[in-house]
Formats: structure tokens, sequence, C-alpha cells
């Protein structure tokens, strides 16, 4: 097949295929194709895409790299890496507006994809907070700890204090595991007990405690452990 994507049949075209049958139609590179633009000597837009995935194992990855890696790729820049982060900003904040008029609790799949994105491409560990009212709805999304990579220092006084300067009913905490491991530690564990009871005292409800690891995430309440 041709390696120019016009040359393509129109059905097979990834922009024209979006169009006409939406976004959900289209494989990981067909989506990247189209945020390409333009592919390299010898490649398509597809056919480049193809070897990103593949070099960086999925598109989640290549979401999460930094600056200097990504632009080490030929076919990509600067100014590429400035389009990538803009479209991440305009999802965080697509899922911000989201999240913030639906109940934490009836959807929680929206709030895990919007905590996701706050947090991917961070290299060291982040520990946040996602400050709720009393009908669970978003009041505001705080990173409260930065650490290393191997772990952040938590606060229970100092999360208490912030929950109370947003007159919040509840939260909802998150934080990544640069390891790539989303399983939570007992350090994890002792942490989430630590703030339930800190909390309890000013009639605040910790209501999850979720942990991100690359495409992968797990729920502290799923697991029984809230």
């Amino acid at each position: 097949m041709s390696t120019r994507i016009s040359d393509w049949p129109v059905a097979e075209r990834p922009r024209e295929k979006l169009l006409a049958r939406g976004a959900d139609a289209l494989s990981d590179p067909e989506l990247l194709a189209i945020f390409l633009r333009t592919g390299v000597a010898g490649l398509s837009a597809v056919d480049l895409a193809r070897d990103l995935l593949a070099e960086y194992g999925n598109l989640g990855a290549l979401l999460r790299a930094d600056q200097a890696r990504f632009c080490q790729t030929s076919g990509l820049g600067p100014a590429k890496y400035a389009q990538l982060q803009a479209v991440l900003a305009m999802a965080r904040r697509h899922l911000a507006s989201e999240v913030s008029q639906r109940c934490a609790l009836t959807d929680p799949d929206a709030t895990r994809d919007y905590l996701r994105l706050q947090l991917v491409g961070m290299q060291h560990e982040v520990f946040a907070c996602v400050f709720l009212d009393t009908r669970h709805r978003v009041i505001a999304f705080e990173p409260m700890f930065r650490g290393t990579i191997d772990g952040a220092a938590v606060y229970p006084r100092e999360v208490v204090k912030t929950a109370l300067g947003h007159n919040a009913a509840a939260i909802i905490c998150a934080h990544n595991h640069p390891s790539g491991v989303a399983e939570p530690s007992r350090a994890d564990r002792d942490i989430t007990r630590r703030l339930v009871d800190a909390l309890a005292l000013v009639d605040i409800r910790v209501l999850d405690h979720l942990i991100f690891a690359g495409d992968t995430s797990v729920s502290l309440a799923e697991q029984g452990l809230l």
C-alpha cells in the first residue's frame, strides 16, 4: 500500500473513517496517525504510529513520555510534543468539567479517567486528593505531596486542613506508582487508614484511594481496604 494516506481508499483513511464511523472505530495507530498528520520518508503516518507504539509498548506509555525522549524519535519534535501536551490538557479540562457535574460514586469510571490523566507522565510519586461536596461532586483537585520514585510523605493533618478549607464532605485520594506496579504497599494501606481515622474526627469520609501505574489502577475500596 502507498505510504501516502491520500492514495488509500477513502474508507481506509483514518480521518475519513473517524468522520464516518466515530473515533471508537479507529485503532490506536489510526488515532495516533491523525495526531501525527504526516509520516516520514518511506512511512505513512499510520506506519509511523505503529512503529511508535511498538517502541513504547502502548499508547499510554507514549503519552507519558517526557520531552527529551519524545523528541528523539524521527518525525517528532518540540512542536509535536507541544501539541500532545495541549491535547492532554484539553482532555484533563474536559474530564474535570464532566466529573464536577456528576456524583463521583455513580460515575467512578469518569473519576478514575480524570485522575489518571492528572497523574499521567509524573516521574515522581505524587499524592493528590479530590475534594467533594455533600452530593459527592468535585469541589477541587489538589496535588498534596510530592516524593521520590520510592515514595511520598503524606501528612494527614495537611489533608484535614485542606479538606476543611474546601468545606468538603468527602475525599478521594490518589497517587501514582512510577515503578509500574499498581498493587498497594503496606505503607499505602497504613496511610489510608490514618487518613480515614483523621478525617472521621471532622466528619469527612474517605471514599476511595486509587493507585495508578501506567495504564493500570487499583482501588483500595474495591479491595475492601477502606
